[in-house]
């Protein structure tokens, strides 16, 4: 077992992300799913990349008084950015589009937050961050997209793993794995340094 300090840990995910998911198990993890409905609001004097980091520790902090002795919380969320305006989940088709056609033929950043927590330890998280080109959208593209892939869970209204990171990023500047949710080196990084 690579994780020789999780031996005897119960691993949590705190996400209905299939995509966290299956980049957590890439790391040789098998989380568990907890869920509950955190207020993913942040104050305004948290700006920027910034919010992902925010929002994660926000989340982390909603489980904490929850925590086994054993238990080992992986929370994250990531935020897109363009023009310093930060783009989170688009509630409605129209506003899916609107992000799509802003993020058209201009280079955007993602920002995803990623944050390990046990009870004897607390929270410890780290930001990442991934400068992503985008070629010309046209509309039948955008309209197709939203229709059929429906990113309303997505920030920036979309999957890098998806038809629009096939058919629009031209190049990328960081870490995929951030684009598409989580920093993996960074969940690496903080999961060996927990103390078992």
């Amino acid at each position: 077992m690579i994780h020789q300090n999780l031996l005897d840990k119960r691993i949590i995910l705190a996400s209905q992300s299939p995509r966290r998911l299956e980049l957590v198990k890439g790391l040789e993890l098998d989380p568990i799913i907890r869920l509950k409905d955190v207020d993913e609001s942040y104050p305004e004097e948290v700006t920027g990349a910034a919010v992902a980091e925010y929002v994660t520790r926000k989340k982390a902090e909603a489980y904490l008084s929850e925590l086994e002795e054993n238990d080992v919380l992986i929370t994250g969320d990531t935020v897109v950015l363009c023009n310093n305006e930060v783009l989170g989940k688009p509630k409605s088709p129209e506003e899916a589009a609107a992000m799509l056609q802003k993020l058209s033929d201009r280079t955007h950043t993602v920002a995803s937050g990623i944050a390990v927590t046990t009870k004897s330890t607390g929270i410890s998280s780290a930001l990442d961050t991934c400068e992503v080109t985008f070629g010309k959208l046209n509309a039948k593209l955008i309209e197709h997209y939203v229709n059929r892939y429906e990113p309303f869970d997505k920030a920036g209204g979309y999957g890098v793993q998806d038809l629009i990171g096939f058919a629009a990023v031209t190049s990328l500047n960081g870490s995929y794995f951030t684009v598409m949710g989580l920093p993996t080196h960074l969940l690496f990084d903080l999961i060996n340094n927990l103390k078992s």
